[in-house]
This record gives C-alpha cells, structure tokens and sequence, in this order.
C-alpha cells in the first residue's frame, strides 16, 4: 500500500496550499473529528494508522456484544455501564481524532452486512453501538475543548494526499454519517456544533468530489477559521460556503421558474425568444444538477429533500429537447410535441419552490420519506398488475363466442378504473372473457389492487410518518446536515451561474490540456471573480459587517448589557459568581473540602473522575458553561 504523503501548513503555498488571506488556525476538537478523513494528530507519540483503528473498532465491536439489543436497550443505564461507557473509555484520545470516523464506517459496514447475512438484528445492534459510541467520543471532545482553544490547532498535519495528482476521493466523517443515517450522531451538541460552523462558514475546508466535471485541484486548503478582516473583498471561496450557496442556487431556480412561466405564457406567439432563451438557461441548470449529482454521489445527494424533484424535472427537461429537435425536423415547430411536454413540468417547479421555502417542514420531510415507499410498493403493484393484464388478454384470445373482444387499451382502463375505485364497468364486461374465469379474475383484482394494496399503503404511510414525528428534532438537523454537506462544492462547475457554466464547459475543460496548471487556475479564477463580481461584493459586505455587529454587540453587552451589567438588575450577582472561573486558590480550598477521588467503579474509569479532569480543565481554560 503506497505511503500517504502528508501536507501540514509549512508546505503552503506552490506546493498545495494557497496563499490567501481565507486561511485561518486550522480546525480543532469536534470540527476534526467530523471533518477530517485520514491521519490522526500525533503529539509526542505515534498514533494507530485509520486502517488499523478502524479493524481495532470492529474487533472491539463484535467482541462487546452478541445480543440483538435496539438502541433504546443499549441507552438504558445498566447496559449503557457494561457494554458502552468501556467502548468509550477505551477508544477516548484527545489526540487520536480519527477514531470518530472509524466507528461511523464500522456503522455503515454493518448495516450493509445486515442486508445480507442471516444475522441481520445482531448487526443492526452493531450499527447501534457503533454510532453511539461515536456520539459519546464527540460528546467528550466537545466537553474537553468548550471554547474557541478548540479550534486553535497550528501547524499539525490534516489533509493525507497520495501521489497520484491530487485528485483522489476522501470521504469525512460527516459524509458518513450521512451515508449511515446516523441521526441521533449527527444531533448531539458535538457534531451540531460542527454543522452550524460549516454551514455558516466559520470553518472552511476544501473536499474532493467523487467526479469532476472541471477539475481545478492546483492548491489545497486545509481546515481552517475564516476571520472576514483578512479575507480579500472578492473572496471566490465563499461562493462554496453552504448557507451563501443555497441562496446563490434558490436565485437561480427562481430564475429559472421565472423563464418558464415567460416561455409558456408566449408558447403561441411568434416570438420564440423567451422559450430560447429559457431552453439554454435550463440546459445549464440541468449541468449543475448532474455536477451536484456526481460532487457526493447519488447515496448522499438522494438524502436532499428535492433530489427527486430535480432529477424528475432534469429528465423531464431531455424528454422536451428531443421532441423539439423531431419538431425542427419535421417542420412543425410552432405547435409540434415540445410544447405538449413542457406544460407538465408546472408541479414539479411549483413544488420545488415549496420545498426550498420550508426545508425544515417535517411535512415535507415525511412526505420526502414516504414517496419512497409509496413508489416501492407502487413499482410492485404494477408488476402485479401486468399479471392481471395478461391473463384476460390470453383469456380473450382463447375465447371465440364474441365477434368485438376488448383492446388492451380498454383492459388497461377498466382495470385502472377498478384499482382508484371509480367504475365497475371492467368487472360487467368480464364474461367477455370467460363466463367463469373472467369475472373471478377481475374480483380477484379488484381485492388485491383496490382494498389490500390501499389497506398496506396506508399502512405503511402511516409507519413511516409516526417515526419521523416521534424523533421531529433529529429528522431536522439531518437534513440541515445534509443541506451543509451538499452546500460545501470542489467542482470549479459550481462557480459560473448558468448558462455561463456551459461557457466554461465548453473553453476551459479543452483549455486545462493546453496550459499549465497554475495558468489555468489563474484564469479560472479571473473568470469567476468577474462573472459573480456583484455576487462577491455583497457576500463580502454582509460578512464584515455581521462581523462588525457582533463585535460592538458584545463591547455593547460588556459594557451595559442588562444581563450581564449587575448594576441594574437586583439578581444579577448571582449571575457574575458563574461567569467567571474561581481563582486557583478557591479551586484548592473546594478540592481539599470534597475530594472527588471516590465513586461507583464503571468500566475502566470512574464518572467522578472525568467530571472532576473536565471541571478542572474549564477552570484552567477559564470557560465555564453548561454541560449538554
């Protein structure tokens, strides 16, 4: 296996990092648990290579348990001392930051074994074990680094790239996390941390995308703290930060929405620019779908509650070209198939708008899980509905005391009518058949299709909506996790609007074969600077000037805040007694009058002393918050 080279801060510059101001300290605790991929940080010693901890974490996780517990069983106290609290004591090491990553891939490993072997419940059990111990090593390293001395980790090393020209895929722990559904991981207060920091751009990090469309790889940043005062005004990295993101591609799907309604309101005139200019800004907004596709793969892009919306209206969209190009060729393009298409393209844009206003409706996050099993169980009463079909077009085919015998047509529509329950006209005209077989077969469907499968449906409708309601909370920051992982683009696609990226497409895909690398990432980046030059300078705005807010909010709060001034409040003291770390002095006095150092024995260390090393740790920090 060839040896990793690894890039620390000291190789910046031409040899993989840029060199510009966006760097920061690079990130620390919890936001490398989650984000970083392959090495560990090693301090004063050497640490377990991932592919050994990960073999370690398995081995630890089948010799721990041989029972089919649930989640909830592992959660309850006394399994929770035996089985989990000696995992997490175990595998905890604030310096081995990797160890979070590998029981989330343990987690996906068994629950795709689970699909496959006969032991599927004690896998599951596996699964269960390993995200929660995932979420108790976080949980403690979002405990030991409470403030911002979390995320000041200098010059230790992060990103492991092979020699194979930088373009090799890593995945990260939170892509895991998502890839496994590992929801009650991607809730706690550790990981939530991290996701709100990505999202908002505080910490940044450069992925590596599973296909590039146009690769542009020339220089690496590692994770880092965004501080806006250093930044550049025309910073073109901030188009990658999620929340900008998502209101840069919510823009462009309004325009989007905007040409389309344009198109079908002059579809009988004339003028047949607003449908050209609609079917070339639609072209380049179906590439940036297939960009986003191939950026994380459809496991983790299907997660997005628009996804099928998407990829519907993308396909959609194919359909409406080919017809207008048999339209040009036949002569009949003002009123040809290209315009019986696009019409039904209406409820799916629609609803699209409706799914981007509300992303954390748990309506519409069900109804996004429930499609799933209504298109599963669907796709299989159809199968069983061509069963039916052919049976009575055999049955009728055989049968010779009837001049007239029914298409398949009208089969089909008789047996529509009968599976919705409209009409009972196919179960009259079934003696056409056969005077025996031909209305047994058509009560037969009518059980089967119209009161077992609406019964099973409703069922499982029912089943699916009942657990994303009972855990609202999870279901949500899921998806907000899920919105913050998509958010984050490699692909330099991503950086021209459309149809501008067709343009790009088109020159610098041929380009990057003719000049070097570092020329055509000068001129890609010139070219993005110019085409969102308003887009950047308002971005740059609103970041230094939320910065400058909360700046003077907190010198404000400092100074008269009403919570925090005692002066003005008669109750306020008791606030101030806590906002401050006791001296070292009063530290001693208190351990001297209650020594922490008996308590009830739990795996290999007991719950006194890891409150005891945590609270002394926050008074050395000199941050003092609640525990989650």
């Amino acid at each position: 296996m060839e040896e990793p080279k690894i890039w620390n801060e000291r190789e910046r510059g031409d040899d993989g990092f840029e060199e510009d101001e966006d760097h920061g300290g690079v990130g620390g605790s919890e936001t490398e648990a989650c984000l970083v991929n392959d090495d560990a940080v090693e301090e004063g010693k050497d640490l377990l290579p991932v592919y050994v901890s990960m073999h370690r974490v398995r081995r630890l996780i089948i010799a721990s348990i041989d029972d089919p517990y649930t989640a909830e069983q592992l959660n309850d106290r006394h399994l929770y001392a035996r089985i989990v609290r000696p995992l997490v004591d175990r595998l905890y090491n604030p310096k081995e930051i990797t160890i979070v990553y590998c029981l989330l891939a343990n987690r996906l490993y068994f629950l795709r074994q689970q699909s496959s072997t006969v032991h599927q419940p004690l896998n599951l059990a596996r699964a269960a074990l390993c995200e929660l111990v995932a979420t108790r090593v976080l949980r403690r390293f979002h405990e030991d680094h409470p403030g911002p001395q979390a995320v000041s980790f200098e010059g230790r090393r992060q990103w492991a790239v092979q020699e194979r020209g930088g373009l090799e895929r890593k995945l990260t722990a939170l892509e895991l996390a998502i890839l496994s559904e590992s929801k009650r991981f991607i809730s706690s207060a550790g990981c939530q941390r991290v996701v709100n920091a990505v999202y908002s751009g505080r910490v940044v990090y450069t992925p590596l995308s599973f296909v590039d469309i146009l690769p542009d790889h020339y220089k690496y940043r590692p994770i880092s703290l965004y501080d806006p005062r250093r930044a550049p005004i025309l910073n073109h990295h901030r188009l990658i930060v999620p929340r900008a993101r998502h209101l840069i591609e919510f823009a462009q799907f309004l325009v989007l929405v905007l040409l389309y309604f344009l198109a079908m309101a002059h579809r009988r005139s004339a003028d047949e620019a607003w449908e050209f200019l609609f079917c070339i800004y639609a072209a380049g907004w179906v590439l940036d779908e297939l960009a986003a596709v191939a950026e994380h793969g459809w496991e983790v892009h299907a997660q997005n509650l628009w996804s099928w919306l998407d990829v519907t209206f993308s396909a959609m969209y194919g359909v409406y070209v080919l017809a207008r190009i048999y339209d040009v060729a036949m002569g009949n393009f003002p009123d040809g198939h290209g315009l019986h298409v696009l019409p039904l393209a209406a409820p799916i844009l629609l609803t699209r708008v409706a799914f981007n206003m509300a992303p954390d409706n748990i309506v519409l996050i069900s109804l996004h899980a429930m499609m799933k099993d209504f298109m599963l169980l669907s796709l299989l009463a159809c199968w069983c509905f061509m069963g039916f079909l052919l049976a009575l077009q055999w049955l009728i085919d055989s049968n010779d005391n009837f001049n007239e015998t029914p298409s398949w047509f009208t089969i089909c529509k008789w047996m529509l009518w009968i599976w919705f329950g409209l009409d009972g006209t196919g179960i009259e005209e079934s003696v056409q058949f056969h005077v025996v077989l031909g209305p047994a077969l058509m009560v037969g469907f009518a059980f089967l299709g119209n009161t077992l499968f609406l019964t099973i449906l409703v069922a499982m409708l029912t089943n699916t909506f009942s657990k994303i309601i009972a855990d609202e909370a999870a279901e949500v920051q899921f998806r907000r996790a899920v919105l913050t992982f998509e958010g984050v683009k490699s692909d330099a696609i991503f950086a021209y609007p459309p149809p501008f990226n067709i343009f790009a497409l088109v020159t610098l895909l041929p380009l990057r074969f003719l000049v070097s690398p570092k020329t055509f990432h000068a001129v890609n980046v010139a070219l993005i600077k110019a085409l969102n030059l308003p887009t950047l300078l308002l971005i740059s705005l609103y970041e230094r000037r939320q910065f400058s807010n909360k700046a003077r909010s907190r010198l404000r709060n400092g100074l008269l805040g009403w919570r925090h001034f005692s002066g003005f409040s008669p109750h306020g003291d008791i606030q101030a007694v806590f906002d401050t770390a006791p001296p070292p002095d009063v530290c001693d006095v208190i351990e001297a009058l209650d020594k922490l150092d008996e308590g009830m024995q739990v795996g290999e260390r007991t719950s006194v002393e890891l409150g005891r090393g945590r609270w002394r740790s926050r008074v050395r920090t000199g941050v003092l918050e609640h525990d989650d």
